[in-house]
């Protein structure tokens, strides 16, 4: 499995999953038959992160895992979704 699937496959998970996910967790989307190589899981968490510079969400780690919240500049504008 090459590195750009593993990362799109993240991403769509942090994306869809309703609580913070682990490296563990992420780690068991993959096969036991088919094992993603060493450090892949971390190596996509980077990418994504650095691909978000720009954007107005970020990934973080926290205690629970990782997750997507929306950047503290932004933040105003998504609040009012939850008003």
């Amino acid at each position: 499995m090459d590195q750009l699937l593993i990362t799109r496959i993240i991403e769509a998970a942090l994306l869809a999953a309703n609580h913070p996910l682990t490296v563990a967790q992420l780690q068991t989307l993959f096969s036991l038959d088919d094992p993603v190589p060493d450090g892949s899981i971390q190596r996509g968490l980077e990418s994504l992160q650095a691909d978000l510079h720009e954007r107005g969400v970020e990934l973080v780690e926290l205690a629970s895992g990782f997750r997507y919240p929306v950047k503290t500049d932004v933040q105003q504008w998504g609040a009012r979704l939850w008003t």
